[in-house]
């Protein structure tokens, strides 16, 4: 037995089993789709938009190296969102090509696939560092305050909270995110460390959507995390913030044939709860 084998194991045709031919298919080349939505998000802000069922969105490091805080969910029912720590063990902390992001029970399905990533060659550094993380989480107003003492509005929270709420969400719907660009690990004190980020101009992180979805992206005010937040050291990054660029694009519908949105987890939610036998009476 190999004890550090992934404990969650992909089957020849099973859930965790991706058909890596169709997404190489339908990744945005050249003249392949129909551009149908772009648009850039400024520094320190956030902003929501519809990705539609079958069609593809990329995030782009339009001006230089910047992270970005991703929050993703059923277009037609928030409740179901994308579930971090899930991912995580389905998947790895720090996703890439094919790799996949899962919803929250009780629905349990790909929410989205990443067909491309132009950072794909990273790997990890000196410093045990990758990029796309789901380590940790968006930086909060909270956490700020507790840390400085000091109020600050344009946390990567606070940004997505503004954008959700013309969705008609609100602060409690924002959740755990996907760092995209942001690159980190754990340090050898098994804590939490983020390092400036190798996105340059042009970088990408690009996804299928599996459901239709509402997403929001916030520019984290850290900019490239070049200049430590807090601490001794800690000093305002305005200067390192850039803007992050979003392109959405309709896939060409002969690539999509055979494909269909998952469908909810098969589980019947029973949870050991059986029904009243009265229930049962007249049948």
């Amino acid at each position: 037995m190999n004890e550090r084998a992934a404990a969650y194991q992909a089957t020849e045709g099973g859930a965790l089993d991706v058909d890596t031919g169709f997404y190489d298919r339908v990744a945005v080349a050249p003249g392949t789709h129909e551009l149908v939505e772009s648009f850039e998000v400024p520094i320190r802000s956030g902003r929501a938009w519809h990705v539609p069922a079958g069609h593809l969105c990329r995030i782009v490091s339009v001006a230089g190296p910047q992270v970005g805080d991703l929050n993703v969910w059923n277009a037609h029912d928030p409740r179901e969102r994308m579930w971090a720590a899930r991912t995580r063990q389905l998947q790895r902390a720090h996703i890439s090509t094919y790799d996949r992001i899962w919803s929250t029970l009780p629905f349990l399905r790909p929410l989205l696939t990443v067909t491309a990533d132009s950072l794909a060659g990273y790997g990890e550094d000196e410093h045990g560092g990758r990029v796309h993380d789901l380590l940790g989480s968006r930086c909060d107003p909270y956490v700020n305050r507790m840390l400085t003492g000091e109020d600050f509005d344009f946390h990567c929270h606070s940004n997505l909270t503004r954008a959700v709420l013309p969705h008609g969400l609100t602060e409690f719907d924002v959740h755990d995110v996907l760092n995209v660009f942001q690159c980190t690990g754990l340090n050898d004190e098994d804590r939490y460390f983020m390092k400036a980020s190798p996105a340059r101009a042009g970088d990408y992180f690009e996804f299928f959507a599996e459901i239709d979805l509402l997403l929001a992206l916030s520019t984290c005010p850290g900019g490239d995390l070049s200049v430590p937040l807090w601490g001794p050291e800690a000093r305002d990054p305005l200067e390192v913030c850039r803007p992050l660029g979003v392109e959405v694009y309709r896939a060409e519908a002969g690539l999509l044939e055979g494909w269909a949105s998952p469908p909810r987890a098969a589980y019947r939610n029973l949870h050991g709860v059986r029904r009243p036998e009265w229930t049962d009476v007249g049948r």
